[in-house]
């Protein structure tokens, strides 16, 4: 139905989020017209509504609990440098079609590199972290874009536009038996996530090589 096998090993790392004061702008979440894979097809995120079941990468179809929509950039100056958005050409990773994520939006990536330096095939970055690979790059964003944001009772990563992996962040942060709050996903640091894109750049010019 839609198009892959992929599996997930036991341990995940993820991302983290950032708002813009004011509420004018957030820069994560997806982009009005994406399409994610749910009980139903693919299906934009704008069309979602709560109680609808998404795929998830680690726990099946689960439904969202709640469906959050904001408006990118309603000021009248022009969209500052740090907040645009990032283009992913089709390909790039495992997406089928173009996609346009936030700077801060969370990215699930596979990679060789990843486990030798953390123990984990899997990584999460931010989109931002990814310029430059692969033909992802920034661009200056359209403003009054809506934005919607997935929320499940947990943590989450979502299939958008064929194969790329979205995290979405949980309803609530969980708390462990110390009292302390903890996410089920962590996100590389920059300077962690700026090493890894450097490493998986060096596996595609190998494997290009090897071909």
């Amino acid at each position: 139905m839609f198009g892959w096998t992929k599996t997930r090993a036991a341990h995940r790392m993820a991302e983290m989020s950032a708002a813009w004061d004011g509420g004018v702008m957030t820069t994560r979440g997806l982009l009005g017209g994406t399409r994610v894979a749910t009980s139903m097809g693919w299906r934009a995120v704008d069309a979602l509504a709560v109680g609808d079941l998404v795929l998830t990468f680690d726990a099946g179809l689960r439904p969202l609990v709640e469906v959050r929509r904001d408006i990118f950039w309603t000021a009248d100056a022009p969209v500052p440098a740090a907040y645009h958005s990032v283009f992913v050409p089709a390909g790039a990773l495992g997406n089928s079609a173009d996609l346009e994520l936030l700077p801060d939006q969370g990215v699930l990536v596979e990679s060789d590199a990843a486990c030798d330096a953390f123990g984990d095939p899997f990584a999460v970055l931010s989109a931002k972290s990814l310029d430059g690979f692969r033909g992802i790059r920034r661009m200056v964003p359209q403003p009054q874009i809506e934005i919607v944001t997935l929320i499940f009772a947990d943590e989450q990563v979502v299939y958008a536009e064929g194969g790329a992996l979205a995290h979405c962040p949980p309803a609530v942060r969980p708390i462990d038996a110390l009292g302390i709050a903890h996410d089920a996903y962590d996100v590389l640091p920059a300077r962690d996530a700026a090493f890894l894109v450097e490493c998986m750049k060096v596996e595609d010019e190998l494997y290009v090589q090897a071909a």
